[in-house]
């Protein structure tokens, strides 16, 4: 196939607009389905923990598909899975069975891990004076899926009834049919040529750009590091290490703060309508701002983009705090703190893979990524699991204790690296050169 940059950057984008509705549809029917299985409410929270944690398993062994047979051939089986995962709830729902049921909820956690993916193929893809947009792109049509799929819910209802199943599993159906548009969707865009894929510059002389952090010191056919030894060039240098605790804590932050925000406000007597307000802010705050966060990254570096998520992610935790110890009624306080909480978010996800992406050599690359996705949706899962403990224990406030136990070791590992991140007033000379990472290093 004929390679087309423009091209295989759409088609990641509509596969990732697929994945997001087909996730979306059946989020909100998922712990109800699980909770009906079991007749017992506390088990409606392992349904939606049971995808975080099938993303988490299956982020890295996607990665290392990527780097042995293509960003396509993995992105293509990671959607085919979700497909197969929502066929698998439907039998376990059918069946009664809570073990298929939670089977079937992992295996479409594939498709969360495959669009998370979808960002690193677009910046492969991209120069590297754009790979930030790029990227930031393929995140942002989360947005349309996410708005798009929560109204799939109802008409899978009546499908489901129309077909003579239980109403809950019919989103489960429209989530198969969206999985199955993102694979093929994924199957037809085309490989990002080696020479652009190892570089991160774009071949053709009218767009080509050299990066101003760039420590390749691989050639395109230098083959890819085992986990191992990717684990430890990343962990002996402040910047792969910031960008990778950056992914890591930004998902741990908002997972917990997130998923005990609607128990919290039930407990405090908010109307359901008004949840789902709040619930709709935050993810917009997600999604809908990071194609700016993107062209930040690109114009004025990664590392800008983490500093402001810094600040971002203090401010909804302060929020969060006051509205904790606050009055009852105290929506807007909730609103703003989960509208920052997702942007703060979304600064972490974009400028901690661009960072990732730029601060290592090829041979490094993919199983880093692959790992720091792997670990992000893991520590998402844990936090979930606790959050529930930690919001009977010590009530909402508590909840954001923990989110800024993780935030303070966020910002130490950024204060170890200002010393090698190079601001946008600086010149290269004025970076540390002995914090350069090489492929070398690994050895």
């Amino acid at each position: 196939m004929k390679y087309s940059r423009v091209g295989s950057q759409l088609k990641l984008i509509i596969a990732q607009l697929f994945a997001g509705a087909g996730i979306a549809s059946g989020y909100a029917v998922g712990g109800l389905l699980a909770e009906q299985i079991t007749g017992k409410t506390a088990m409606a929270g392992f349904a939606q923990m049971s995808v975080i944690l099938g993303a988490g398993l299956i982020a890295y062994p996607l990665a290392v598909l990527a780097g042995k047979r293509g960003r396509r051939t993995a992105l293509t089986l990671g959607f085919s899975i979700g497909a197969a995962g929502a066929l698998v709830v439907l039998l376990g729902v059918t069946l009664q069975l809570l073990p298929i049921f939670m089977l079937g909820m992992m295996m479409c956690g594939s498709a969360t891990a495959s669009g998370l993916q979808a960002r690193y193929a677009a910046a492969e893809l991209a120069s590297s004076a754009h790979s930030g947009r790029a990227m930031s792109l393929v995140v942002w049509a989360t947005t349309v899926g996410s708005v798009l799929g929560p109204s799939f819910t109802a008409p899978g209802a009546h499908l489901g009834q129309a077909l003579g199943l239980n109403s809950l599993v019919g989103p489960y159906l429209i989530s198969m049919v969206a999985f199955l548009l993102a694979m093929f969707a994924a199957s037809t865009f085309v490989n990002a040529p080696k020479q652009l894929e190892a570089s991160g510059a774009d071949p053709s002389p009218a767009d080509s750009s050299p990066t101003d952090s760039s420590p390749t010191d691989s050639s395109p056919d230098e083959p890819t590091l085992r986990l191992g030894p990717a684990l430890r060039l990343a962990l002996s240098h402040p910047l792969p290490r910031l960008a990778m605790i950056t992914i890591i804590a930004g998902q741990m932050m908002m997972t917990n703060v997130m998923v005990m925000t609607p128990v919290h406000m039930d407990h405090q007597h908010f109307d359901l309508r008004i949840i789902g307000i709040v619930v709709s802010v935050h993810i917009a705050g997600m999604y809908a701002l990071s194609p700016l966060f993107g062209w930040v990254a690109d114009r004025w570096g990664a590392a800008t983009v983490i500093l402001g998520g810094i600040v971002v992610f203090a401010a909804s935790i302060t929020l969060g705090m006051i509205a904790a110890v606050g009055p009852e009624d105290s929506m807007v306080l909730l609103s703003l703190a989960l509208l920052l909480l997702g942007i703060g978010w979304s600064m972490f996800l974009i400028g901690g893979s661009a960072l990732l992406s730029s601060s290592v050599p090829k041979p490094a690359r993919v199983p880093l990524q692959g790992a720091s996705d792997a670990a992000m949706n893991l520590g998402g899962a844990l936090m979930a699991a606790m959050a529930g403990t930690v919001l009977g224990a010590g009530g909402f406030l508590a909840i954001n204790f923990m989110a800024t136990g993780v935030l303070v070791i966020t910002v130490i590992v950024f204060a170890s690296a200002a010393r090698s991140i190079r601001w946008p007033w600086q010149s290269p000379a004025e970076v540390v050169d002995r914090d350069r990472v090489s492929a070398g290093a690994s050895d």
